[in-house]
């Protein structure tokens, strides 16, 4: 069999790039169109495509170049561009090999977008104080993204590598297309029913047309009402998306949210042993304290002269009677004498030793005569003296 004439993969590559090369039409070319997938290398190069309503390219702008440019490029920005065509030999794909760039507004998708993300902000969708906490232990993790693909296989993975006595449901949803909002949020709904602990909605990496379901409003309003702690992992870590803003905690890829969905085993399995060390030291440490109170209680002077808490007590009883008896003397004398002082002042005042001293009281109808205007010739009068009392008849009345 003659096989002179089957070309290999490189030949035909080459071949290709010749002609690229050789096309006079192709080594200047003025292109406009709308930035997507858009990568820039630590190296400084910009890796990126562009597209317009029915066609994509592939482009790649150098450092040199990419240094010249005016502006700041980032996915859906329009641009002009200028440079030439030719095939990549390693991956046989044609693509323009960018020497100028200049911004000619900001693409369709990228202005819904900002637009969207600023009207759910001012409503408050993105508030932290909304936010749940993602549990430390969860027992039971969910996730909606495709069925197939890395994202999945990665999620599963580093979660049975770090946790594997958590439960894993898989709610397979459409994660591209005209479709897939809707199907996100079917699954979000139905995830409700399976008491989660923790939530992850996402998928691999994408050009901004792959990762649109994730800034759709319904997608956004659904995570935001859910009542399961959300984790947003939609593409690369520089990719971000509505759903990323609106959910309980953003993490760059699939893989690191299954990090912050589970804890590390060995961790965990770290942390118990230093808690079982500490718990043993502090057990350990008030034993030997309690043993040294019960030593020091068990030789003090008192636990072993016992009687001598009864004398003590005894003295004290003797002082406070002494105390008491003290006082009550005190208060006896007190009120005898005040009672003796009381009695003198009556003695005083007494009306019998006034007239003790010669004094008489005169009465009349049994009332003091203390004015003689209250008298007259003829009446009948009582005078009391010390001893008795004299009955007596006025014979005259004189005023002073």
């Amino acid at each position: 069999m003659n096989n002179d004439k089957y070309l290999s993969v490189s030949a035909l590559t080459g071949y290709l790039k010749y002609k690229f090369d050789s096309d006079e039409n192709l080594k200047t070319v003025f292109l406009k169109g709308e930035i997507s997938n858009f990568k820039s290398h630590s190296s400084g190069h910009l890796y990126f495509s562009i597209k317009d309503e029915n066609s994509k390219i592939n482009a790649i702008m150098f450092s040199t170049n990419a240094k010249k440019i005016k502006f700041i490029p980032m996915e859906g920005s329009k641009v002009l561009l200028m440079g030439r065509v030719s095939v990549y030999p390693q991956t046989g794909n044609y693509q323009i090999y960018v020497e100028e760039m200049l911004e000619d507004g900001i693409g369709n998708l990228y202005v819904a977008f900002e637009k969207l993300k600023q009207d759910l902000q001012k409503e408050g969708l993105f508030d932290e104080s909304h936010k749940l906490e993602i549990p430390k232990i969860p027992s039971k993790v969910g996730v909606i993204t495709a069925p197939t693909g890395a994202a999945i296989r990665d999620i599963i993975s580093t979660i049975k590598r770090r946790f594997p006595i958590c439960e894993i449901i898989i709610f397979p949803s459409l994660v591209q297309g005209e479709q897939a909002a809707k199907d996100i949020v079917k699954n979000i709904k139905l995830a409700s029913n399976y008491d989660l602990d923790v939530l992850i909605i996402g998928r691999g990496g994408g050009s901004i047309e792959d990762l649109w379901p994730f800034n759709e409003e319904i997608v956004a309003r659904a995570i935001y009402s859910c009542n399961i702690p959300t984790i947003s992992a939609v593409g690369h870590e520089i990719d971000f998306t509505i759903a990323d803003f609106v959910a309980d905690h953003r993490a760059p890829t699939p893989t690191g949210a299954a990090e912050v969905a589970v804890p590390n085993i060995v961790d965990l399995n770290k942390y118990i042993n230093q808690l079982h060390i500490r718990l043993n030291e502090s057990i350990n440490k008030k034993i030997n304290y309690n043993k040294l109170l019960l030593d020091k209680y068990k030789n003090s002077f008192v636990i072993k002269n016992p009687v001598i808490i009864y004398e003590n007590k005894k003295q004290q009883l003797d002082l406070i009677k002494e105390k008491i008896t003290s006082l009550t003397m005190l208060k006896l004398d007190n009120s005898r004498n005040k009672f003796n002082h009381i009695l003198e002042k009556l003695e005083i005042l007494n009306p019998i030793n006034i007239l003790k001293r010669g004094y008489a009281i005169a009465y009349k109808d049994d009332k003091p005569l203390i004015n003689i205007k209250n008298i007259k010739k003829n009446d009948n009068i009582s005078i009391k003296i010390s001893n008795g009392t004299i009955d007596a008849t006025v014979n005259d009345t004189k005023e002073n």
